[in-house]
């Protein structure tokens, strides 16, 4: 293990150089999050006294992107499905078929590293704008919702690399794949929660979404934060999103072994 605590440690020494950018990153991604807050209270504001959408208040609304805002920036792929594709396409992966290194706990060294460096920098706008919206923020009543949120986002970031991992390995066979990335990714908006609640949509739809990965990407642990699921539909929301990493990770298994044997470089 020591040479993968060295991986990190390399990791966040590189993504060190581009603070700067993630800085700017975390504070342009509040721009399009004030026009769906501003959004959301001109909703509320049109209905009546106390009115309530889909079970949200205001501050329960406004609590939950916030809550999506944080668990974004803790589990969100960046840069990483591209460097893994480059690498398969620009033959560097060869060198780590030749060395006692895992490369999917390689890359897990570099993703867990770069949303460590991430997180810390955006955390500074992140916690004004928390700060200035603090009359809304709500504050879990349970002890245990902080246990299974906490264990809910780690599952979520597996899942988040797991997926863009598996389809950056599509690259031993495809030239180009940013296509798939983007198609995938908007799915990821639109069911995953990332513009809306899921509970706002239609309850057929919503119980064929909670079938798929998407939900558990970003959805399920912030409705865990803000105590939207308990009981039997904590239990059962948890053993999806367990069944989905096992099955990414098994997916990603097979198609790294499937593209090493599909896989030839050539040269020095």
């Amino acid at each position: 293990m020591r040479k993968y605590w060295h991986i990190v440690n390399i990791g966040i020494q590189n993504t060190l150089v581009y603070r700067a950018n993630y800085l700017f990153r975390g504070v342009l991604t509040l721009v399009p999050l004030v026009a769906i807050l501003f959004l959301w209270e001109a909703v509320y504001a049109s209905r009546t006294a106390g009115g309530t959408v889909a079970g949200y208040d205001l501050a329960k609304m406004i609590s939950y992107y916030l809550a999506v805002m944080v668990v974004d920036s803790l589990t969100a792929v960046t840069d990483d499905d591209w460097q893994i594709a480059a690498d398969i396409k620009d033959g560097n992966i060869s060198q780590f078929l030749l060395k006692p290194m895992d490369y999917m706990a390689y890359r897990v060294c570099l993703f867990g590293a770069g949303r460590l460096v991430y997180f810390a920098v955006a955390l500074f706008p992140m916690a004004l704008f928390i700060l200035y919206e603090r009359h809304f923020i709500y504050v879990p009543v349970h002890g245990a919702t902080w246990v299974w949120f906490g264990f809910s986002l780690v599952l979520t970031a597996m899942l988040q690399f797991l997926i863009s991992y598996t389809l950056a390995l599509l690259a031993f066979w495809l030239l180009e794949i940013s296509t798939l990335i983007f198609i995938v990714f908007a799915f990821e908006n639109l069911a995953g929660g990332h513009l809306f609640p899921l509970d706002i949509l239609p309850p057929w739809l919503a119980q064929i979404l909670n079938l798929t990965p998407f939900p558990y990407q970003l959805f399920f642990p912030v409705s865990i934060y803000l105590e939207q699921v308990g009981g039997t539909a904590l239990w059962r929301g948890m053993a999806m999103q367990i069944f989905w990493v096992c099955a990414a990770f098994v997916l990603a298994r097979w198609t790294w072994r499937r593209g090493i044997r599909h896989y030839e470089a050539v040269g020095g």
